[in-house]
Order: C-alpha cells, then sequence, then structure tokens
C-alpha cells in the first residue's frame, strides 16, 4: 500500500469501510413477509428493516437499482441480477463488467443529482454513506436500505442472502451459499483451525466468536479449542497491511471477517490481540511474521520502503499480493482467497 499522504482517497476509503464495518453490531435484517419467486414482477412494497435498524419500504421486486457499496455491486453480479443495476459508485469495479454501468460519483461524496438522473427504485449502500444522505433519499421517498460488513466470516451468507431478498432473487442467493458452503467445506477442517486466544479482560460490544463450525454447517456445537496440538504443525503467522507509512500502520484485528479467512487457510493472524485497526510497527517488527498479505497495488512500495523491507516475509518472497477487494470486501470471492492462501502457506 502507497503511504498514506501519497493515496489519500483509496487508502482512506479502505481503512473508513472496514473500521466501519468492525464497530458495527451485527443486525438482523427483514420482516416475514412473503416473498416472490425470482424474477416474478411485482409493484407491491414491503417492510424492510436493514442493518442500521430503520424500517424502509421497499419495491417487491425492483427493476432499477443502484448500488452505493462495492461489496453489493459484486454480490448483485454474482446472482446473476447486474441487469437491474442502473448506477453504481466509481469503486465498484469488479466484476469488470461492473464498469460498463452509469458511475454516480464516489460513495461518502456521492453525487445525488447523478443518483437521481438514474431513477431507482431502490438503492442499496453499506456502511459509508453519511445519514444526512440517507435522510435526504428518505425525504424523496426513495428507499434506501443498508447491507454492511459482519465481523465473522459467516456474515458473507447472511449479506448475500440479504441482497437476494431485495432484489427479488432470494431462491438464487439460497443456493449461491449453498454452493460456497459446499466449496468451503472441500477447503476447511475444521479441526485444523487454530483461532485466536478470547480476549477476556478487553471485552467488546462486538466481540468475535471462535467456532467457524457455523460458517460450515450452521451449527456452532463444536467450538473449536485454542491450543495447538502436535497433530498440526504451527501454522504460518502472517500480518494483512490495510495501511502503513509515517501516518501509521493498520491491519485486521481479531474481531473481523478477515481474521477468520487467515485462520480458515492455516494462518496465525499477529494481530489476532488487537480489537481495532491500528498496529505498532514496533509489535510488527518484533514479529517478523512468515507471510505479509497486501493489495497488489501496494506491494511493490511496501516490499521497497525502510523497514518493512527487512521483514523476513520480504526478504523470502512470502508477500502475497492479493486482487483488490478478494480479501477486504466480504463477497463471494473470499471462497476463493481461502484457497490461494492455503497453497501459499503450504509453502512455508
Amino acid at each position: 500500500m502507497p503511504h498514506f499522504k501519497k493515496n489519500t482517497t483509496s487508502t482512506t476509503h479502505r481503512l473508513k469501510t472496514l473500521t466501519l464495518a468492525a464497530i458495527l453490531t451485527l443486525a438482523t435484517s427483514a420482516c416475514h413477509t412473503p416473498h416472490p419467486a425470482d424474477n416474478q414482477t411485482t409493484h407491491t412494497t414491503y417492510q424492510y428493516t436493514d442493518d442500521y435498524g430503520s424500517i424502509v419500504n421497499v419495491p417487491t421486486h425492483p427493476q432499477r437499482i443502484v448500488s452505493l457499496s462495492p461489496a453489493v455491486t459484486e454480490i448483485i453480479f454474482a446472482l446473476g441480477a447486474d441487469s437491474l443495476l442502473v448506477g453504481r459508485t466509481d469503486f465498484c469495479n469488479y466484476p469488470p463488467q461492473a464498469q460498463h454501468i452509469e458511475s454516480i460519483g464516489g460513495i461518502s461524496n456521492l453525487n445525488i443529482e447523478k443518483v437521481l438522473s438514474c431513477k431507482p427504485d431502490l438503492i442499496i449502500s453499506g456502511s459509508m454513506v453519511p445519514q444526512k444522505i440517507v435522510q435526504q433519499f428518505a425525504k424523496m421517498n426513495i428507499p434506501l436500505v443498508c447491507v454492511i460488513e459482519k465481523q465473522k466470516f459467516d456474515g458473507l451468507f447472511t449479506n448475500v442472502h440479504s441482497i437476494g431478498r431485495l432484489i427479488g432473487k432470494e431462491h438464487t442467493a439460497d443456493s449461491l451459499n449453498a454452493s460456497m458452503r459446499k466449496h468451503l467445506k472441500t477447503l476447511v477442517n475444521p479441526d485444523t483451525i487454530h483461532p485466536h486466544p478470547t480476549h477476556p479482560t478487553h471485552p467488546t460490544t462486538n466481540t468475535l466468536t471462535h467456532s467457524h463450525t457455523n460458517a460450515l454447517t450452521h451449527s456452532p456445537t463444536n467450538t473449536l479449542t485454542h491450543s495447538h496440538t502436535n497433530a498440526f504443525p504451527p501454522s504460518p503467522t502472517v500480518y494483512y497491511v490495510v495501511g502503513f507509512g509515517p501516518d501509521g500502520n493498520f491491519t485486521a484485528g481479531g474481531n473481523t471477517f478477515i481474521n477468520d479467512i487467515i485462520q480458515m487457510a492455516g494462518g496465525q493472524n499477529i494481530a489476532a490481540e488487537s480489537q481495532g485497526w491500528t498496529f505498532s510497527l514496533e509489535a510488527l517488527i518484533n514479529a517478523d511474521p512468515d507471510f505479509i498479505l497486501i493489495r497488489a497495488n501496494d506491494s511493490a512500495r511496501f516490499c521497497n520502503t525502510p523497514p518493512y523491507n527487512q521483514l523476513s516475509a520480504v526478504k523470502n518472497n512470502r508477500t502475497i499480493a492479493l486482487e483488490d477487494g478478494i480479501l477486504d470486501l466480504q463477497v463471494p470471492r473470499n471462497i476463493e482467497v481461502i484457497k490461494q492462501l492455503q497453497k501459499r502457506f503450504a509453502t512455508k
């Protein structure tokens, strides 16, 4: 990642998105109003409770959707409903076909007039849209629903289901979730996952639970133990770079879905004890992790910047450059990144 001062817009956007997602409480969504089958057009509405607890009247089967979240856009494409998208943000660039959809500008500073020109009957946002913007759309009777990233990995399935329901693709969403769970089972054996220790002396509102079996089987009964056993080799230590440089070092702590992904891939997050996003340079140097995870666009600068270039992972070519969004967004590609990381971690 470039130094913050040299890449303020992209780095700040990514850090704000991750931070806001980490501190928000997991909310249940939607009432139990009957929902039409996929592809059934209707102009009726129903009340939906979004992740902020706002009750929104949404169309049962929207035809013109504006997405204000890269994760939402990616999930809509994964559900095969991209034909419903009439607007997206500058940051919604995956899959590549998304760039053919009209852009309404940024996220926190979105162009309201541009959104209105898209004539949306539904807007779906993430956590970055200011409340005043939400209120403006509410006054104009344009439904805006917030679907935010969750702390636990299981939030991926929750969000896919929520978005599927909102866009009239609930059955398709259920099929996608079933497919992802099946794929995940082929990659992850819960008995090989070594979750980070609990933090009884530092309680938080949204403390990450340590049973990943729910992601695989819907059941948390087989809670994972917190110690390595002789049956498995030590997990490689891992550090994920969110930001670096003179403005500070930032990473994903233990209460994030990113931490879950690292564990599922067989790694041990050196920031698992942290509950926020800041991490000291001294702690990073002292931990000297086996692997560094970083966005591909930021990899070269990180590897050529002192003192990061003295880390063993950099010297030993164990810096893993990742495509945008595959790890830092809560999207179906998270399954693929687990597979990629497993292969790399196995080279230790």
